[in-house]
């Protein structure tokens, strides 16, 4: 089977990259390795995925005819779409990246599936579409009809087109909502590596919302065994859904929304004490507002995941930030 991994030279598409290679599969990774954060991360993570079932094209989503060759020459059976312009807060900042990367490029994606007839797409949605939302814990079954940032506007988005595709050319659409993912080979932007390398560098950590945040923070490895698990699995049509009562989180179409995170909310403060233990260094706290765009609290529902393929996210905050700390001096060489 070949699988189209977008964004593999990411976080979380590099881990699945690896993963699929490790069940035999030939793996196609694009990436446009751009420098939304440091390069030389993205580069050595492609370096560990070297591998005969390994092929890398350094290509952009919204290139269409670089993307239609791609597709023409390796012919995936599955594509998984990784590849997005990330992050809540550089929304804010640069909306157009947003819409260039994760509109137009996830267009793109739909329409090579539709002409290469794919028999399955999976793609990465956000716990950030619950917006305004404060039922918890989240479920797919939710309205998601009030995202607070552009950028859960655009994985909201996602879903929306890939129900269309669904519908009007039965191709079977799997979107995952994951839930702050964590581990080792993250993103420099998001909290646990920005908090560890302060940390280590005796600066002073911004903790927003005065600390009173609930995440349901997941770990990688979680992650990459449910996509594993979906990769054979297309999504099917729901028989009992109705237009008259009509469930966000299937279809009459072969359309899915599951839900990955820990199903376990963590306080950000314990979350930072977990760092502070693995590290032995106390932090110095610097307590700021809710920033635009944040929700004070995610928490996963994942019944329908743990139904569906039987798993459920499990790794503790300790091992996983634990896991996390260990690579990251590892990697930059740093002895404490």
């Amino acid at each position: 089977m070949n699988i189209l991994v977008t964004g593999s030279a990411g976080f979380i598409g590099s881990h699945v990259s690896k993963r699929l290679m490790q069940m035999n599969f030939n793996v196609i990774g694009i990436d446009n390795c751009n420098d939304y954060y440091d390069v030389n991360l993205k580069i050595n993570r492609l370096r560990e995925l070297k591998n005969k079932n390994f092929t890398f094209i350094q290509t952009d989503l919204s290139d269409l005819a670089s993307l239609k060759e791609v597709f023409e020459l390796h012919k995936p059976n599955v594509v998984i779409n990784l590849a997005a312009q990330a992050g809540v807060r550089y929304s804010l900042e640069n909306p157009h990246a947003y819409i260039e990367s994760n509109i137009n490029g996830f267009i793109n994606i739909l329409e090579c599936c539709r002409h290469q007839k794919v028999n399955h797409l999976i793609y990465a949605s956000s716990s950030s579409v619950y917006g305004a939302n404060e039922s918890l814990p989240f479920t797919v079954h939710d309205n998601v009809d009030h995202p607070l940032s552009l950028y859960a506007a655009t994985k909201k988005s996602n879903e929306l087109m890939a129900h269309t595709y669904s519908n009007l050319y039965n191709l079977p659409t799997t979107g995952l909502r994951f839930f702050t993912v964590y581990g080792p080979w993250g993103r420099p932007d998001m909290a646990l590596f920005k908090f560890t390398k302060n940390i280590i560098e005796g600066n002073p950590i911004d903790i927003y919302n005065n600390g009173n945040m609930l995440r349901d923070f997941t770990y990688i490895d979680d992650i990459v065994e449910a996509i594993s698990r979906l990769v054979k699995q297309p999504a099917q049509a729901n028989p009992e859904w109705s237009g008259r009562n009509p469930d966000p989180g299937t279809s009459y179409a072969p359309y899915r929304i599951y839900n990955i995170g820990n199903n376990s909310p963590v306080n950000l403060m314990d979350f930072i004490i977990a760092i502070e233990n693995k590290l032995g260094i106390q932090a110095e706290k610097n307590f700021m507002p809710l920033q635009p765009g944040d929700v004070p609290a995610t928490y996963a529902d994942v019944e329908d995941l743990y139904r569906d393929i039987d798993f459920r996210p499990r790794t503790s905050i300790k091992e996983g930030v634990g896991k996390f700390i260990d690579w990251y001096l590892n990697y930059y060489k740093i002895e404490l």
